[in-house]
């Protein structure tokens, strides 16, 4: 359990850590994804004859690997998953991965944080050809060291794609490290790599839809919007 489970208000607002990097999720986190994503998935569903669901289980598809959704929620597995995530993909890449909208004050923490010198970067299960097109349109990548993503196979956990970016900033200590997500699985990955972790309310997994409880997971704080992270910061 954390030291602090509350919201951004607390009292342990004022402690200060000595922060060297900053990694962010993308889906839920940086940017309002949600728009593109259920459009594709539905698009899937029709084309297939899927079982429709509702949005607030449309919403869980966000963050993983789309397969694993496509699985858990669909019991689509072999072939048919193969089929139905290829079909997502070509409709969320051709027609629909820019519905997005940049979260209040991500800009403006981003500027903080470059102009206290503090290198960022994006660490997201977004494929990485998406992750840095989406960011690129936003022009989020001018204030970005390092950009991952996962690749097609899977095969990168999430605590690997942090490590990824926590080797292009160069950085040797990984406890001063911040990562900063929506879900359980930008906890995990930050437990397992072993960086700090700060967890926002308004994305799809610790959200209103998501049903992710934050006080499961290891954090140093938890808030409401993006720039209550500055008080972090010595």
């Amino acid at each position: 359990m954390s030291e602090m489970s509350g919201m951004s208000e607390s009292s342990n607002m004022s402690k200060k850590y000595d922060i060297q990097a900053v990694l962010f999720d993308l889906d839920g986190t940086v940017l309002d994804t949600s728009a593109g994503i259920v459009r594709s998935i539905k698009d899937t569903i029709e084309h297939f004859g899927l079982k429709e669901l509702p949005d607030s289980e449309l919403y869980k598809f966000i963050g993983p690997p789309i397969e694993w959704s496509f699985e858990d929620k669909l019991g689509c597995t072999g072939e048919m998953n193969k089929k139905v995530s290829a079909y997502f993909r070509e409709r969320y890449s051709n027609s629909n991965l820019l519905m997005a909208t940049p979260y209040e004050g991500m800009f403006e923490f981003l500027k903080f944080l470059k102009d206290k010198g503090i290198p960022t970067g994006i660490a997201t299960y977004k494929k990485d050809d998406y992750a840095k097109r989406l960011l690129c349109h936003f022009d989020f990548d001018k204030y970005c060291t390092t950009i991952h993503g996962s690749d097609y196979e899977n095969k990168l956990t999430k605590a690997d794609i942090i490590e990824l970016c926590i080797q292009d900033m160069k950085v040797e200590d990984k406890s001063k490290v911040l990562m900063v997500g929506d879900s359980k699985h930008d906890a995990t990955g930050a437990s397992n790599i072993g960086t700090l972790f700060a967890g926002v309310s308004f994305g799809f997994g610790f959200g209103e839809f998501g049903g992710e409880d934050i006080n499961d997971y290891e954090h140093i704080i938890y808030v409401d919007k993006m720039m209550d992270l500055a008080g972090l910061f010595e």
